[in-house]
């Protein structure tokens, strides 16, 4: 059975993506800071699961636990940085700034990190991150969350170039998601919001096919095209 860790697998689409992997003979990882909801999940999956409570805003101690979280499951095939967390903050709350920063950057550069180089040592892996269609263009009503999400996705390019140049078989999967029902869906005028499960769904199928982008669900390509395209004039009024 191949083995993979979900970070963020205690809620919305890292729950979902746990449970499909299981139900596809994987051995499952499953990484959170609400332990409780990843006892839950573990009795839930109909496979093999191991669980580790993290922070990953705490991204020394986090990224000890994903080495020992590795060891335990005896290697590592594929990991899927979820973790997030964003903000709503038309007044430029510092807090608020800091913790998307250090969660959606800081923490998710130390999964990649621990992740990466062990792909590199054992000589292939699967690293996908859940990125998000605010990484094309900038936002004011969230510029942190936009902002760390086009970090992601430009970190993500950077390791796809590095294994290539390495010739290593190490796939680097970018994940947007446009509108998915989770606690991450924020703001008025959602449209195209996805189910999880669909997210989910849609996510493990590009993971089967090595992608290294997918717009989920396939619908926010059209949004994604409009937004790299549409003036920075005409952009700034929406």
């Amino acid at each position: 059975m191949k083995r993979a860790i979900i970070i963020g697998a205690s809620s919305g689409i890292g729950r979902e993506l746990a449970v499909i992997l299981s139900q596809n003979d994987y051995v499952v990882g499953l990484a959170a800071r609400r332990a409780h909801l990843l006892e839950e999940l573990k009795i839930l999956v109909p496979g093999p699961a191991f669980i580790k409570e993290m922070d990953v805003s705490e991204q020394t101690n986090a990224m000890r636990l994903l080495t020992d979280f590795i060891e335990e499951l005896g290697g590592l095939d594929l990991i899927v940085i979820g973790a997030g967390i964003g903000f709503i903050n038309p007044d430029l709350n510092w807090e608020e700034e800091k913790q998307t920063i250090d969660v959606n950057v800081s923490g998710f550069v130390a999964m990649a990190n621990v992740a990466f180089h062990h792909f590199e040592q054992v000589g292939k892996g699967h690293l996908v991150g859940l990125s998000s269609i605010a990484a094309i263009r900038g936002g004011r009503e969230a510029p942190a969350y936009n902002a760390s999400k086009a970090f992601m996705s430009n970190y993500l390019e950077g390791l796809r170039n590095r294994a290539t140049k390495a010739d290593l078989p190490i796939v680097v999967t970018d994940i947007q998601p446009g509108f998915v029902d989770t606690e991450m869906a924020k703001g008025e005028g959602l449209f195209w919001v996805a189910p999880p499960q669909k997210a989910a769904w849609q996510i493990y199928k590009a993971i089967q096919r090595n992608a290294k982008h997918c717009y989920i669900t396939k619908r926010w390509r059209f949004i994604g095209w409009l937004l790299r395209v549409l003036p920075a004039s005409l952009y700034a009024k929406l």
